[in-house]
């Protein structure tokens, strides 16, 4: 006797249900009790309200080996779909630790390459949520075939959608690599973890005692790798942060990115500069403070902040246009470029040029770090990749030199000669191929060692050279920048600049693509 379409219904949202709970709420509890969201209460924070639309819920994972012919693991342990995040569309696919530790099996990769491909077919953002104890190795070659077939994704959706990972618990293995391939790294304090193999196959291989926070949590992957792009202190605070960086980045490389009303008007001096940038070029001061008054209030969203502080860079807007921003950090180095700045800077001027992310640069660079440990870290290769990136962006670039721009670093920081659209620079901007201290030490060498007072002749040529070179009106005379302006004047001068450039065309040269520095 056919069913009547009631009870079907019913017995449809009943097993619909059943398999929304996973594992089940009691391992749900266990991952409340580590102080971890279960991977539906994340897409719910993520997501607008009511807007997320699951696909293959239904999914059957196909290991059959080790008793797990008499298992049904929920969706195969991931949930992938379509949502909205602030009114607009978005691709998840979020990793549920709560079925066999989120482990990465053959059907379990399927479903996220899926979603990837309807991401580069319609041309969403992907987000990734993963917690995943790694390769299911029940499945062995089914789990290391899709793994290939998920790194091919990332590589072909690069560039086209913005992808961001959002690391909520363990990713071990040859899966920390999907993550990796992607455009943004987010991790949580404490409860999140990254490594290619964990502490017991560490002490197994390498004979090294370790654990999983020393090995990859947030503060190695923030600090020392550069890995990841933030650390937040907890899984709602991670996902209010991913709404906020989604916010700034358009949908694929066809749009520009979202513009925002301005509540801060764009003819607003900046004379708190004055106090905050000294004119004596010894003294230091934190570039966040300039940040913080050229820009749109509130609009800076920093990436990277606790790796490589001699750069910064994040999104900001301008105006309500959405910028990069990559300025030097004089309380570091005083700012001077280092490998471990040149691959972070360089990283984000390639993704502003994809998707269409015009970049303000702002410099006080003494140059490239030099010295033994620099040399022997491939300073040369590195530094290379940002003189590639800036000369390979065709989004409008536009420059201020706030006080140093010495040699390599100058035109590292995005001068003329690497396609600058716009330069301005204060008047305490030295621009040069080399310090006065280091130039006269070159020009008067002979002359210093043999006057009866070396130090006095040192003092009066290195007066002399700077009058003559290091000065913004040398560099202006010989049309290095475009104008020199006061520090009042910086908000509403790129402003201008910016939305003078907004409607740049510049073709690239006919080529498959550069081979960038490595």
């Amino acid at each position: 006797m056919a069913k009547e379409w009631k009870e079907l219904i019913a017995e449809l949202e009943a097993e619909k249900e059943r398999l929304r709970q996973g594992g089940g709420k009691e391992l749900q509890e266990k991952e409340h009790a580590k102080g971890k969201l279960t991977a539906r209460e994340r897409i719910n924070l993520l997501c607008d309200p009511g807007t997320f639309e699951e696909y293959d819920l239904f999914a059957k994972h196909i290991g059959r080996d080790y008793g797990l012919d008499k298992k049904e693991l929920p969706a195969d342990g991931v949930i992938i779909g379509f949502g909205k995040v602030n009114g607009r569309g978005c691709m998840l696919y979020v990793e549920d630790f709560t079925v066999v530790a989120g482990t990465f099996g053959e059907r379990h990769g399927k479903k996220i390459c899926k979603i990837i491909d309807m991401a580069r077919t319609y041309g969403y953002p992907v987000v990734g949520i993963n917690d995943s104890g790694g390769a299911r190795v029940t499945e062995q070659m089914g789990a290391l075939s899709q793994y290939g077939q998920l790194f091919y994704r990332h590589v072909q959706a690069s560039g086209v959608v913005p992808q961001i990972a959002l690391i909520m618990g363990p990713v071990a293995g040859g899966q920390a690599y999907s993550p990796a391939l992607m455009d943004f790294i987010f991790m949580v304090d404490k409860t999140s973890s990254m490594f290619i193999a964990g502490p017991p196959l560490v002490e197994a291989v390498v004979y090294e005692k370790t654990d999983e926070q020393s090995l990859g949590g947030p503060d190695v992957h923030a600090r020392i790798t550069g890995v990841s792009d933030g650390t937040w202190k907890d899984d709602r605070e991670c996902l209010e942060m991913t709404r906020r960086l989604l916010s700034y980045l358009p949908l694929n490389n066809k749009e520009r990115p979202p513009y925002v009303e301005p509540d801060d008007s764009p003819d607003r001096t900046t004379e708190e500069l004055e106090n905050i940038i000294p004119t004596d070029q010894k003294k230091l001061y934190d570039m966040h403070r300039v940040i913080e008054v050229i820009f749109d209030r509130g609009s800076f969203f920093e990436l990277k902040k606790e790796f490589a502080k001699n750069i910064i860079i994040g999104f900001a807007r301008l105006n309500g246009h959405v910028v990069g921003v990559v300025a030097n950090n004089p309380v570091k180095y005083n700012g001077a470029l280092d490998y471990n700045a040149a691959d972070k800077g360089s990283r984000f001027i390639r993704f502003c040029n994809a998707f269409n992310i015009p970049l303000i640069n702002l410099q006080d660079v003494p140059g490239f770090l030099i010295g033994t440990k620099s040399e022997h870290n491939a300073i040369i290769r590195h530094g290379a990749k940002m003189l590639y990136a800036y000369g390979e962006a065709t989004v409008p670039k536009i420059t201020c030199v706030l006080r140093k721009a010495y040699a390599g670093g100058y035109l590292a920081m995005c001068s003329k000669d690497l396609g600058a659209d716009v330069v301005y620079a204060l008047p305490t901007a030295e621009i040069c191929l080399m310090g006065p201290q280091g130039a006269v030490n070159i020009l008067f060498r002979k002359e210093i060692a043999a006057a009866e007072n070396p130090e006095e002749v040192r003092a009066k040529r290195e007066a002399e050279f700077m009058e003559k070179y290091v000065n913004p009106t040398y560099a202006a005379g010989l049309q290095h920048i475009d104008d020199i302006i006061t520090p009042a004047e910086v908000r509403a001068r790129l402003i201008r600049a910016l939305e003078m450039t907004l409607n740049k065309v510049e073709k690239s040269p006919d080529r498959k693509h550069g081979i960038t520095p490595v």
